[in-house]
């Protein structure tokens, strides 16, 4: 969006383009998601982490009705009035500015006798990367505003306003794994989230104890969550849930796969199957890093990928490739992470390896003729805060 952003940065990016110094600076991270794919949607258990890699939002009140979003990386600025705000009328990016303020009308704040505002966007997160670029936007607008109009809604309300403005105004059907981390989040800790129970709760992971770092594989491979394979695939895993009698795929357990292969048909039985065991995954990921340390869950992280690829088939070649060269060229685990179709693969790998890991990792890439991928390393952060 702007060069190396930061908050100083976005600040001057709003001052430069609305004349005045914003009223603050408000940020919120992307998430890696360490296990737990497509059960959240399914009242099931997910484990992300925030990442440094943020998005910011400088904000600044103004005296009339008017809504305007800037980013460096779009030509022209989106407007809105909370005078008239449907989704309807939304376009493209400002979807994930403007839903949050529809939003917040849906779940009963009131707008009447509001101002409006002027915001800068800047972010280092990846766009389509699988790193949740659309939910730090969602969060870091919604601390904003809960802020600047003094709302004094809590952490879990932010969390349902952004979910319903990622599902109502943007069109994704996505659980709210995504806001939870990015609100959520804290530095060296992963979030294990049950989202029937409605918990967020906080797991060391001890990378740095154990000597490890966390290397994303951006494949840049682009997907849009609101169109495609991420909507049938959730509509498999209702239909499953209701050809086994159970509300959703959470009741099941892996004692129960044996009944739903003689009743569902092959594709719906591997999606259901991919659920309920990565359901178990996560639950013994969760035991495991606190018992045995990060060294003992890369079979789990193995294991999940290999899950998605062959029961959810969400997985592609370059996420396949990168996960099979992090591994033979010692990563601990590796998978895909994130909704699939594209984006990015993780892999745990001893810390000052990761280089080394990375080149390998591109150079199979140059080989088989696929896009350089962009790879780095990133660490459990802070959720998102004011900044300035």
């Amino acid at each position: 969006m702007i060069d190396i952003p930061s908050p100083e940065s976005t600040a001057q990016a709003f001052e430069d383009r609305y004349g005045r110094r914003p009223d603050g600076v408000w940020s919120a991270p992307g998430r890696v998601n360490l296990i737990g794919e497509h059960t959240d949607y399914n009242d099931g258990l997910v484990f992300p982490f925030a990442i440094e890699r943020r998005t910011w939002a400088a904000v600044g009140r103004r005296d009339d009705r008017l809504l305007t979003v800037h980013s460096g990386a779009m030509p022209e600025p989106a407007q809105a009035s909370l005078d008239a705000l449907s989704p309807d009328d939304f376009d493209g990016w400002s979807a994930y500015v403007f839903g949050v303020v529809w939003a917040m009308r849906e779940r009963g704040v009131p707008l009447e006798g509001r101002t409006g505002f002027d915001i800068m966007l800047a972010s280092d997160v990846p766009l389509g990367a699988g790193l949740s670029s659309s939910a730090a936007i969602e969060c870091a607008v919604a601390i904003a505003l809960n802020d600047e109009w003094d709302l004094g809604l809590t952490r879990r309300e932010l969390i349902y306003i952004c979910q319903l403005a990622e599902n109502g105004a943007v069109g994704a059907p996505t659980g709210n794994m995504d806001q939870t981390a990015s609100l959520m989040g804290e530095p060296g800790h992963g979030v294990l989230i049950d989202v029937r129970a409605e918990t967020a709760d906080p797991v060391a992971l001890h990378f740095a104890d154990e000597d490890l770092e966390l290397l994303v594989i951006d494949t840049r491979v682009h997907h849009e969550h609101a169109t495609g394979g991420y909507g049938e695939r959730r509509r498999s895993c209702e239909e499953g849930a209701a050809a086994m009698g159970v509300p959703s795929l959470r009741d099941l357990a892996e004692a129960d796969l044996a009944r739903a292969a003689e009743l569902l048909d092959d594709v719906t039985f591997r999606r259901v199957k991919h659920v309920v065991t990565e359901n178990a995954r996560v639950a013994r990921t969760a035991d495991v890093v606190q018992a045995d340390g990060p060294r003992a869950i890369g079979d789990l992280l193995v294991q999940s990928h290999a899950s998605m690829r062959d029961d959810f088939e969400i997985s592609c070649a370059e996420l396949d490739l990168a996960v099979e060269t992090a591994l033979a060229n010692g990563a601990v685990g590796a998978r895909m992470t994130g909704g699939g179709f594209g984006g990015a693969a993780i892999a745990l790998v001893d810390a000052g390896r990761a280089e080394e890991v990375g080149e390998a990792v591109e150079a199979a890439f140059a080989e088989a003729g696929f896009t350089a991928p962009i790879v780095f390393v990133v660490n459990p952060a802070a959720g998102a805060h004011r900044d300035l």
